[in-house]
């Protein structure tokens, strides 16, 4: 719900590419986090994310405002909502960011963790407000025009295989592993379809959906509306669709989304979700997962693996790093190496 006029995002579009300075931000997150792996504790991982990015995005050439945070500001740690970031030059923007998507993922040493951050053009990211969850779907572009929430999903897996030219058995879904799926998961089964089911990380579920090659067909399942607004800057720069439907987790955040003027019916598409042209995202890896290899240590060098993105122009880059780690302690003051 963007507040922002069309006539003051006109003047504010980044006419360079960004995501080349963002993926900077994302490697910071990424190394700090990638100390916390496997040690138990995924609030110090979080927290060590979110100050390396903090760090990092105030040397970004941007005027930005944080859409999609970690929450308010008296809760940290955290890069809050509202929180203005960058050196205060133009471009002005919005900015999404999730430090560590995967913060247990990292704690007990699980694959697909990521660090993750995405921008475009102020007023132009879906502000979620008091709603954490929607209900998602997401697909490549071969199946985008078929997402919808009227049908079945036996009846959309359906049509999905009839498409591939084959049955629901050539189906592939990603489901988040939470009980309130259980009803879904078993309609899903019943149509014939497998699942990969996810413990967390539905931005990477999101991106190895609409991505080729993946062996994933479909994204369905209800999580953070945040990850939602994420996933939807990466899909404008890779292709697919995603929408999704606000899913108020009990009836006082039903009634403060409708008080806000939420339209909970309302179908929102990655359009509606990030409604700019000239989007930029950025994800490091953390952990190894099947969409980047996570942080590698040696005794001198750290790698990292990236995707870097740009919605105009369609370029996306896998960006391989090394980083001499004696340097890094020494310009970060010791925060990660």
């Amino acid at each position: 719900m963007s507040v922002i006029s069309q006539d003051v995002r006109s003047g504010t579009k980044p006419d360079r590419n960004l995501a080349l300075e963002l993926v900077r931000v994302t490697e910071s997150a990424a190394l700090a986090a990638a100390r916390w792996i496997g040690r138990g504790d995924k609030l110090a991982a979080d927290g060590a994310a979110v100050d390396a990015m903090r760090l990092l995005l105030d040397t970004v050439p941007m005027d930005g405002v944080v859409v999609i945070g970690e929450g308010e500001k008296d809760e940290a740690p955290m890069l809050f909502n509202g929180e203005r970031i960058g050196d205060g030059s133009p471009p002005i923007v919005d900015i999404a960011v999730d430090p560590l998507e995967g913060t247990t993922l990292t704690a007990r040493g699980f694959g697909g963790a990521l660090a993750v951050i995405a921008l475009s053009e102020r007023g132009s990211m879906f502000d979620p407000g008091p709603c954490v969850y929607m209900e998602k779907l997401a697909s490549a572009s071969e199946f985008k025009d078929l997402l919808n929430f009227d049908e079945p999903i036996g009846e959309l897996i359906k049509k999905i295989g009839e498409r591939k030219g084959g049955g629901a058995e050539e189906v592939t879904l990603t489901i988040l592993d939470r009980p309130r799926h259980e009803e879904v998961v078993k309609e899903v089964r019943e149509a014939g379809a497998n699942i990969r089911f996810i413990t967390d990380g539905d931005v990477q579920a999101a991106l190895l959906a609409v991505s080729d090659d993946t062996g994933i067909d479909l994204l369905w399942g209800i999580g953070g509306t945040p990850e939602g607004v994420l996933a939807a800057a990466a899909i404008k720069c890779l292709g697919g669709e995603i929408i999704g439907k606000l899913w108020p987790r009990n009836d006082e955040e039903r009634q403060a989304a409708l008080d806000a003027g939420y339209d909970l019916d309302r179908v929102l598409t990655s359009q509606d979700l990030i409604d700019g042209d000239d989007v930029f995202f950025a994800c490091t890896g953390v952990t190894d997962g099947d969409l980047l290899e996570g942080v590698r240590r040696s005794k001198g060098y750290a790698t990292t693996e990236s995707l870097v993105m740009r919605s105009r122009s369609g370029t996306v880059r896998k960006v391989g790093a090394r980083h001499d780690r004696a340097k890094l302690r020494e310009v970060t003051g010791g925060r990660y190496g």
